[in-house]
């Protein structure tokens, strides 16, 4: 690791579960340009011109002490009204088409899986190369961290694998009515993908140690809306879980403590993700029934006290709440905390239509809380 400054230091010492004066502050990704121009300090149109710097600037002025995903460029698919990026399966295309094949029934999200996508993960387990996978993530981790050093500590996202739901790639309806009326085919591509993430996670495992990365990684896949769970919690007890947890078991072995990024209401999963080994969750949606008290009291399956990173909301407080609203739910969120491994930002993407004001009182909140904790 490259030394680290006080701020970093603040953020290592969190995720170890030390005793800490101050609450360290997690990234915020914001995606006004607007906003991100004015935390940096720089001319309306820079972000545009030179995004990396821009993003780093912001992230510097805002105080952030840990970033895990380093998305610099991602605020350029966005415009003043939302998401300018391509469209895909979940953005709106007018049609989902996979090597060729169109996606316009379960039926051929089964042809898919079975004609390409088994396939390719099969040809990926036999090429694995563990040593080089090694290497890549230290080298990876090492530039990275290199780039923010010395004010804020880079934290893994983006380096583990596990299962994942397919509607990435095949939209939400096709897929969830293969997953309903295939679930043999469904568990088949679970399977696989664990296969594949098992060989990875060693590899990633094993830089983690000989690297002596953060350790802390962030598991970020969407599996709620605001009702609950996008399928019965119950299926993934039978064709998910299983295979989640045999994968994730080298990296605690390892000792990284896994997070779970929440979206939606994930209750019903909430005791699962922790009987796999998870020790911690990010990103509550409060208004959609995740009890962020009841989850910050609860423990590791080995006893020790959760990871939480906690966020204003943006989707209720920061776009439609007052400076007084973004305070009071700062001061809620440290109030009902844990007692350590306790981090502050925003409870996800904050979207461009935020008042300023409001971002301007989230980061003097992070800034005092920083500088004299709970106290």
């Amino acid at each position: 690791m490259s030394e680290l400054g006080a701020t970093a230091q603040l953020a290592l010492r969190t995720l170890r579960l030390e005793p800490t004066v101050g609450i360290p502050s997690w990234m915020l990704h914001i995606m006004e340009h607007a906003h991100l121009e004015r935390l940096a300090g720089v001319a309306p149109g820079d972000y545009t011109r030179a995004p990396v710097r821009v993003y780093l600037a912001a992230q510097r002025a805002i105080g952030t002490c840990l970033l895990d995903q380093y998305i610099p460029d991602n605020p350029l698919t966005m415009g003043v009204g939302g998401y300018e990026g391509p469209r895909g399966a979940t953005t709106g295309a007018e049609q989902i088409v996979c090597d060729g094949l169109l996606i316009d029934s379960p039926e051929a999200v089964v042809e898919h899986l079975e004609r390409f996508a088994f396939p390719r993960l099969r040809a990926e387990i036999a090429a694995f190369d563990h040593d080089r996978r090694v290497r890549d993530i230290l080298d990876q981790e090492a530039a990275l961290q290199a780039i923010l050093a010395p004010e804020m500590l880079k934290s893994g996202y983006g380096v583990v694998r596990f299962p994942c739901l397919g509607y990435g790639s095949y939209g939400y309806a096709a897929y969830f009515m293969a997953y309903a009326c295939y679930p043999e085919v469904i568990e088949r591509h679970f399977a696989l993908q664990a296969d594949l993430a098992l060989l990875n996670n060693r590899a990633a495992a094993q830089a983690y140690v000989e690297g002596n990365l953060p350790p802390l990684y962030r598991l970020d896949h969407d599996m709620a809306d605001s009702r609950g769970t996008l399928v019965r919690v119950e299926s993934l007890d039978r064709l998910w879980f299983p295979h989640l947890a045999r994968c994730l078991e080298p990296l605690l072995h390892a000792g990284v403590r896994m997070i779970w990024h929440c979206d939606g209401n994930l209750m019903r999963m909430v005791p699962r993700l922790l009987e796999v080994g998870v020790a911690g969750f990010q990103g509550f949606q409060y208004e959609d029934g995740m009890d962020y008290a009841r989850i910050c009291r609860m423990r590791t399956r080995d006893g020790d006290p959760l990871v939480i990173v906690a966020g204003s909301s943006v989707t209720r407080t920061l776009p439609y709440g007052s400076p007084a609203d973004v305070k009071r739910e700062l001061n809620w969120l440290v109030a009902n905390g844990p007692p350590v491994g306790l981090l502050l930002g925003g409870s996800s993407s904050i979207a461009p239509g935020v008042p300023w004001q409001n971002l301007a009182t989230l980061v003097e909140g992070l800034r005092y809380y920083r500088e004299h904790g709970r106290g």
